[in-house]
């Protein structure tokens, strides 16, 4: 084990004033170690809070050498403390030996070791060890060939804090966006398009405005889901049949809804300036204008869950794992929005902790 960096303390009292996250390291054999390692490696970054990456210090300590920067953080064994009083710990996964790691792809041992960090952090979350989760990019082929029941990290977190109305939602660009459909085709959406799924999203979306973002009045709007909204018909009739009882519906609940607007005019400046947060349809809807204005540095952000979870806003790009040429911009937001809505939000809003059964 490393001498331990003088702006890094652990122990098992009390922490002080900053938040403290926990970082997921994601596949061992993908940029996760490398962007967190930059990411961190900002002094200003360091100073928003605290922080336990839950991964393994071997690899992390590889990452570092290959960008010449020297290592700011110790590790402990996972099993240890979770206490962090300042600085960088890691929480060390050494079982997953990082010489495996010589061939990036997805594999099944890359999978049980993202879904084992994964698992630690809701623990830590469930038991109020943690402020907030910061993810790194999982392979979503890994956690299948590891047996995992859910596709990514949204899932299994809002199944491990037992949510069923969650959505997934991006922040970059001078944008808040949240996604109505995710991983659904074009052509399937119409059997998917219910009241429902229009008014979750508007939903969630102005909650997390009001707690989360300290909003007060938040105003939101929303995207048509067919050309120019269908022109009052034309084109389709999902907006007069789904989105515009959705939106009244969200009205009666006090919420600040307008729309449904023209998706190729919504996102412009004169809108992004008049409205807070905003609601797609589809995937790349809401995607597209957030990749153009952000795309290395949009943070993806879950709504409806009882902690807050940040994540990266992009994959594992095993084609350039441990060539030192990822971007951590994105992997800064993420830690930056979990410290900012931390901050503000400091006090759990759930209970009692649900039980965690880790799957690895």
């Amino acid at each position: 084990m490393k001498t331990h960096p003088a702006d890094a303390v652990a122990s098992d009292h009390p922490a002080g004033r900053k938040p403290l996250i926990g970082i997921t390291m994601g596949d061992p054999a993908g940029i996760g170690a490398e962007v967190i390692v930059k990411a961190l490696a900002d002094p200003e970054v360091r100073r928003l809070g605290r922080f336990i990456i839950f991964g393994v210090d071997e690899i992390l300590n590889g990452a570092a050498d290959a960008a010449g920067i020297s290592p700011y953080w110790f590790g402990l064994p996972h099993k240890k403390s979770r206490r962090v009083d300042s600085g960088v710990v890691v929480a060390d996964f050494d079982e997953y030996a990082a010489g495996y790691w010589i061939h990036a792809r997805p594999t099944e041992e890359g999978g049980r070791a993202s879904l084992s960090f994964f698992d630690e952090a809701i623990q830590a979350a469930a038991a109020r060890e943690v402020d907030a989760i910061v993810t790194a990019p999982i392979s979503k082929t890994g956690w299948e060939l590891a047996g995992c029941r859910f596709p990514g990290h949204t899932e299994k977190i809002a199944d491990a804090f037992g949510v069923k109305r969650y959505n997934m939602a991006f922040i970059g660009g001078g944008l808040r966006v949240v996604l109505a459909s995710i991983h659904v085709g074009l052509f399937q959406l119409r059997n998917h398009f219910t009241l429902g799924m229009v008014f979750q999203p508007i939903d969630l979306m102005h909650t997390a405005l009001r707690e989360w973002f300290g909003i007060e009045h938040p105003r939101i709007a929303v995207a048509g889901l067919n050309p120019h909204a269908s022109e009052g018909g034309r084109f389709g009739d999902e907006e007069e049949r789904v989105i515009k009882p959705a939106m009244q519906m969200a009205r009666n609940n006090g919420v600040d809804v307008d729309g449904p607007y023209p998706a190729d005019t919504l996102f412009l400046p004169g809108n992004r300036n008049r409205f807070d947060g905003f609601v797609a349809m589809y995937h790349d809807q809401g995607l597209i204008p957030i990749k153009m204005l952000a795309f290395d540095t949009a943070v993806n952000l879950t709504l409806g869950l009882p902690v807050i979870r940040t994540s990266v806003d992009h994959g594992t790009a095993f084609d350039i794992a441990g060539t030192n040429q990822a971007d951590p911009g994105s992997m800064k937001e993420a830690v930056r929005l979990a410290c900012e809505l931390a901050t503000r939000t400091r006090t759990p809003q759930w209970s009692p902790p649900p039980a965690v059964v880790p799957e690895a």
